[in-house]
């Protein structure tokens, strides 16, 4: 038999009756550290015992001395003797060891037994006067990334053991929290001869002097202390209810799918600015216009903003074998061969005629055009030089110098846009994006044309007194402006 038994938080106190009767029983005593309170009064009631400390001193990495330690107890059980393991705290409260032993013993059909104890977090929530109903969550320190803190709930972390782990947890709490966030410095909740609690703002947390091995931090539940996506959600909800927008509840998925298109173009010219204030304003419109569908969505009873999320998930583990499976790559190109194959055998193409079919047709035309030339690629129908591109590109100009004049719109849009895809070609060749390429030439011509109009201002005329040819004058004259 293997029981593992809990030394509560540190004051002898909060020892169980039936963890001094464990401790005190037939068998083996392992303790996985003498650095806890109420070690002391163990030594004092003259309970023999080892500890498993010299793991710390000649292990450095925490799994392998976890581990360590689960196959010492094993082995030492294999040998005939009943175990006692005794653990701060809970056995079942922030104890990876414990965690691992029960897996273990579970493996290899080992009886074991957990005797109940008080936590740390039974200590923290009487100091701190805590009711648990109102929620809370306990987060292990080293594990810190992994976590996702939630302002609805007092949250715990525990085992901030120094202040390079207050460092790494500060860092965390600051992706989701202000700075001057307030939150509770807490070391030996429960030992009242030690105890320590007090107030601090978030970004004094590893300046702390005291920080040990019985250091944890409390961040008491705000709802107003800062806003992330269940605000985003209910805030869209609340527009869309009975009593909210006229607007918003007007809203179908056709008649915002345009308001889409024009948000995602505003974070693009926020990238070309350069601004981060910007761009995270669009980025945010974006966010908005997703979670308006969703939202519509799960009104209709078809789908929620879980099943987008979901979604996008799968596609990107499904997408991504070389990181998420086995599967290895070497560059960035291989990376995109797999993509494509992987896509095409989602989605079933037969056929390179059904991968050009599938480029979305709100794209730009542009973009659109440049997609479908690409795909058009792998099956080798592509010009082999830029040099035939552009011999392509004279054809069409003729071709639409023959029909301008003629009374067919029809033919004069047809081989106009012959030309424009031509262009494109080439422009795919040279590995220009033909869409970034038009607009510089657009706002090149709006700054040209704005010199012109200016010029005019100086002369004491306007562009509407203007000749052509005086106009293009001014035209060449900006063209020399901007070489200077």
């Amino acid at each position: 038999m293997i029981k593992v038994v809990g030394l509560g938080p540190g004051a002898k106190e909060a020892l169980t009756l039936g963890t001094i009767e464990a401790l005190k029983g037939e068998g083996k005593v392992y303790i996985r550290t003498e650095k806890h309170p109420t070690v002391d009064y163990l030594k004092e009631i003259g309970l023999n015992f080892e500890t498993f400390d010299y793991l710390y001193e000649t292990i450095n990495n925490f799994d392998d001395v976890y581990s360590s330690m689960v196959n010492a107890i094993i082995s030492s059980h294999k040998n005939g003797m009943d175990i006692i393991y005794a653990v701060p705290g809970h056995p079942l409260v922030a104890e990876k060891s414990v965690s691992l032993l029960m897996k273990k013993c579970k493996e290899e059909e080992i009886s074991l037994e957990i005797v109940p104890a008080v936590s740390f977090i039974d200590a923290m929530m009487e100091s701190l006067k805590i009711d648990a109903i109102d929620g809370i969550k306990i987060i292990d320190a080293f594990d810190i990334k992994n976590q996702v803190f939630d302002k609805r709930v007092g949250n715990i972390v525990t085992q901030v053991y120094n202040k390079l782990i207050a460092s790494e947890v500060k860092l965390a709490l600051l992706l989701y929290y202000p700075e001057d966030m307030e939150i509770y410095f807490v070391r030996s909740a429960g030992v009242k001869k030690d105890e320590s609690i007090r107030k601090i703002f978030l970004y004094e947390l590893d300046r702390q002097d005291d920080i040990d091995y019985l250091t944890s931090i409390y961040i008491p539940k705000n709802i107003e202390v800062t806003k992330d996506f269940n605000d985003l959600l209910s805030i869209m909800e609340m527009l869309r209810s009975e009593n909210g927008c006229p607007w918003d509840k007007e809203q179908t998925h056709e008649s915002i799918k345009r308001d889409l298109i024009e948000e995602c173009y505003e974070v693009l010219e926020a990238i070309d600015a350069k601004n981060d204030d910007m761009l995270i304003e669009e980025l945010g419109d974006v966010l908005l216009n997703i979670v308006f569908h969703a939202q519509i969505g799960s009104e209709d009873g078809y789908f929620n903003i879980n099943d987008v999320i979901k979604s996008i998930c799968h596609k990107m583990i499904e997408r991504h074998p070389h990181i998420f499976g086995n599967v290895h790559v070497n560059n960035s190109q291989e990376v995109l061969a797999n993509w494509d194959l992987i896509k095409k055998k989602e989605y079933g193409y037969q056929s390179y005629t059904e991968e050009l079919k599938h480029v979305g047709k709100n794209l730009p035309a542009l973009i659109r055009a440049d997609k479908v030339q690409t795909k058009a690629k792998k099956a080798r129908f592509d010009w082999d030089k830029v040099e035939d591109a552009l011999d392509k590109v004279f054809e069409e100009f003729n071709e639409v110098k023959d029909v301008y004049n003629c009374n067919n719109k029809a033919r004069i849009v047809d081989e106009v846009g012959d030309l424009l895809f031509s262009v494109v070609n080439v422009a795919r060749f040279l590995k220009i994006d033909p869409e970034e390429a038009l607009t510089l030439s657009t706002e090149k011509f709006i700054n040209r044309f704005e010199f012109i109009e200016k010029s005019a201002i100086e002369q004491g005329t306007n562009l509407n007194q203007m000749t052509l040819d005086e106009m293009n004058i001014l035209w060449e004259k900006s063209k020399e402006e901007e070489i200077k």
